[in-house]
């Protein structure tokens, strides 16, 4: 089942991080047949990490945690708080590398979940290129959403309308979306 992991950075861990760098990438090479989506959150510049995006496939919500908390950028304390959720991947195509995207995410109260929910727009992403990666959190029998989480080639207004008509549709009403730059990680 795949999971959503997004760690958020503690202010000021630049050095830290680069540091702890290689002990991070060996972490992650030990997932690499299961990542699905991997890299950091950055600021709007893309010049500072503020984060760490995961969707990674695992067995259960157990091995997620520790996913999460046995990385070491957690372990070392870098990390302020993590989310792990399990998904519904919906759309997936690479990122490009060395390019920024903007990571779009909600969270809302459980709403059943329909397929026919996303097709209609999933069709639309598909013909515009610009999403990348698009799931629907949901929870642990995958039968009700809870967010969404999506990796669009635009700036963050222009994402967040384009993500906007998915989410109120999976949350059942308007919800409120938060964006920030994302890029594609991984070894090079």
């Amino acid at each position: 089942m795949p999971f959503y992991v997004h760690a958020q950075d503690k202010p000021d861990i630049a050095d830290q991080l680069a540091e702890l760098s290689e002990e991070h990438w060996s972490y992650m090479d030990r997932f690499a047949d299961g990542l699905v989506l991997r890299g950091p959150t950055v600021s709007d510049d893309g010049e500072e990490h503020t984060g760490s995006v995961h969707v990674v496939d695992l067995a259960d919500r157990a091995a997620a945690e520790r996913f999460a908390t046995e990385e070491p950028f957690w372990r070392a304390g870098l990390y302020r708080e993590y989310l792990a959720a399990p998904v519904v991947v919906l759309l997936r195509r690479e990122p490009a590398a060395d390019v920024l995207y903007t990571l779009v995410t909600a969270r809302w109260s459980p709403q059943t979940r329909t397929p026919d929910d996303t097709e209609q727009w999933l069709s639309a992403a598909e013909a515009d290129g610009r999403p990348s990666f698009v799931a629907a959190l949901v929870d642990d029998d995958q039968d009700r959403t809870t967010g969404l989480v999506a990796a669009v080639r635009a700036l963050p207004d222009e994402a967040l309308s384009l993500v906007q008509p998915l989410a109120d549709r999976l949350a059942g009403g308007p919800v409120s979306l938060t964006s920030q730059r994302w890029q594609r990680g991984g070894r090079s």
